[in-house]
């Protein structure tokens, strides 16, 4: 194995760094945290569900946390993903209506949806958030990039990291949201049985 060069590791340190920045350990992070596990706990208790959606990576993080809230936290949680779904609501309403028409027709008052857009610009989130309000839902946001981004001004809760990098952005959005799987279990160790 051969060590890495000097720039590499300047990139890294960098990189790891500007990371760290981010998800690292803060009051006005910590609150977010204990008001998401709260409002997510309060709405299982209530015998309601979360909706968790966005975009390319934001959806992948969206379909993974929710079975990770379902599996571990025990929390009712969708998400959709659905090729079949999302091609045909966005063929009869068009592709920035389609998450909006998904929530009109899965989403029920005392719901919560959790809405995940780097940019925080993305139409479709925007109009799906517009959605969950018209029917009397809870909204959590996750946003990045600049701090001017509508979906930052939508939520009940909102999370925003001040970076434009795709990668920190998303990593720090999964890792939140981990963190709030983890707050609700209790314990930050476990096993995957």
């Amino acid at each position: 194995m051969t060590a890495i060069s000097a720039a590499d590791q300047g990139f890294l340190d960098d990189y790891f760094g500007r990371l760290l920045q981010h998800v690292g350990p803060s009051p006005e992070l910590f609150t977010l945290i204990g008001q998401t596990r709260d409002l997510l706990v309060d709405v299982r208790q209530r015998g309601n569900k979360a909706i968790i959606v966005g975009n390319g990576g934001s959806s992948a993080i969206a379909s993974h946390l929710a079975i990770d809230f379902a599996k571990n936290a025990k929390i009712p949680v969708i998400c959709f993903g659905d090729a079949a779904q999302i091609t045909c609501l966005a063929n009869d309403y068009g592709y920035e209506q389609w998450l909006a028409a998904a929530i009109r027709m899965n989403g029920k008052p005392g719901d919560a949806l959790v809405a995940i857009s780097s940019s925080g610009k993305s139409p479709n989130v925007l109009n799906g958030v517009a959605a969950a309000r018209e029917i009397g839902m809870s909204v959590v946001t996750l946003s990045g990039f600049t701090a001017e981004n509508p979906l930052r001004k939508l939520g009940d809760i909102n999370f925003w990291i001040d970076s434009k990098a795709y990668n920190i952005v998303e990593t720090a959005h999964q890792f939140w949201l981990m963190s709030v799987i983890d707050l609700i279990i209790g314990k930050a160790e476990y096993s995957a049985n």
